[in-house]
């Protein structure tokens, strides 16, 4: 093993916390280490990318890692983070979701039956036929209830309205998830973000409670935007991992467009150039750390949808916003529009919905009322504008949102 992989990730940000003082010593040593995702969607969004870069740089170190999906727990739903109750899925989907999010985490982690290959485990597969009752026996006994009210995630939820029973019995059920894999994979580590914190715990006690083992947790940082927000959201919400969720060239420009408070983070995060070069890339806080942004959006491009996607989102963005304006290139979002639709005339409100430059008709209109919305180079004012066949030029509508956003309709 090359590198300490405590001191890789801190030295890249990684670490909130630790249950052990002496956790760079146990990662010394080879270990088993699990990193558990929920199947709610049948994509991961970017906030997601620090767990599997944590996944990463734990193979890389020497470890092995244990890629859980939650296809018990997503019945149930995490409360962690959340104000409201989670939408109840079914088997099937929970099944497809776990699948998709399996083959995307495998562009970033390698599956195989090396020492330090990853292996996907499914919680489904030893708590969906468990009985109530067995469970019961076997676990309810080791946790306390008023131990249980002070983790973050339920107390959050007491102060929001509540939480449902069902969702109460999530913490055991994780808790159950790192004995089992303890018991059967060797596993004496759990790593995920640091509202799993309280999760963790109640699985580290539960271990040493019914089979004497010595676990140990570390959390990563819940990602935010220098503006506070939260990490993956953008003005139509998340940024998925999934093209077919968010576009190439979408997912290229969020991260070219990220605030220059944030690139060192970011480069840090969700990218494997060494740190040294990181801090080149960002010692400066003028025009050069648009070449840093660059780098940043290339980087993660490459990694999540590989190299020619990401050489052509970046060929497409250099002409987009070059002095050539040329937006025909295949990764820039676009669709197909009928020539009988722009003669008949279509709003540019519900086209700038069509397009996703707009999540409804009214956000559409506030779009235009603050000068935001192009027809190609002209700006509208008017939101009862309707575009025709007088806006085709080169056999394309271009419409625009703000300087950084377009899409293009392609006629037919």
């Amino acid at each position: 093993m090359s590198e300490n992989l405590y001191d890789l990730l801190s030295s890249r940000g990684f670490v909130a916390q630790s249950t052990d003082a002496e956790m760079r010593q146990r990662l010394a040593s080879p270990v088993a280490t699990y990193v558990g995702f929920d199947p709610t969607a049948d994509s991961l969004h970017v906030g997601s990318l620090v767990p599997i870069m944590g996944l990463k740089w734990l193979q890389q170190c020497g470890h092995k890692p244990l890629v859980l999906v939650g296809g018990a727990t997503a019945l149930v739903g995490d409360p962690s983070g959340k104000t409201a109750m989670r939408q109840m899925l079914t088997r099937e989907d929970i099944n497809r979701n776990a699948a998709a999010i399996a083959k995307q985490i495998g562009q970033v982690v390698r599956f195989d039956e090396s020492a330090t290959g990853a292996k996907l485990v499914n919680n489904a597969d030893w708590l969906v036929n468990k009985s109530w009752i067995e469970l019961l026996r076997e676990v309810g006994p080791h946790f306390s209830v008023n131990r249980m009210l002070t983790m973050d995630s339920v107390k959050g939820r007491m102060e929001n309205g509540g939480i449902s029973f069902l969702e109460f019995n999530y913490m055991v059920m994780q808790a159950y998830d790192f004995v089992h894999l303890y018991r059967t994979e060797k596993c004496t580590v759990q790593m995920g973000g640091q509202d799993q914190w309280g999760n963790i715990i109640m699985g580290m006690e539960l271990g040493r409670r019914t089979a004497d083992a010595d676990l140990a947790g570390l959390t990563f940082p819940l990602v935010t935007k220098s503006d506070g927000g939260k990490f993956g959201k953008s003005e139509q919400g998340n940024i998925w991992l999934s093209a077919e969720r968010t576009p190439v060239y979408d997912f290229f420009q969020f991260w070219r467009n990220a605030a220059d408070s944030d690139v060192a983070k970011f480069l840090g995060f969700f990218t494997a150039l060494p740190m040294d070069e990181v801090k080149q890339l960002t010692a400066f806080y003028d025009e050069r750390m648009n070449n840093a942004k660059e780098v940043l959006a290339y980087e993660v491009t490459k990694l999540i949808h590989g190299l020619t996607a990401a050489d052509q989102a970046l060929s497409d963005t250099k002409k987009a916003f070059g002095a050539s304006h040329d937006v025909t290139g295949d990764s820039i979002p676009h669709a197909n529009i009928q020539a009988s639709e722009l003669e008949a005339g279509i709003g540019l409100l519900p086209l700038l919905v069509r397009a996703s430059l707009a999540a409804s008709n009214g956000e559409a209109k506030r779009l235009v009322a603050g000068g935001g919305v192009s027809v190609h180079n002209d700006r509208i004012d008017d939101p009862g504008r309707k575009v025709t066949t007088a806006d085709i030029k080169d056999g394309y509508v271009l419409l625009r949102a703000g300087k950084k956003k377009h899409f293009r309709f392609d006629v037919q």
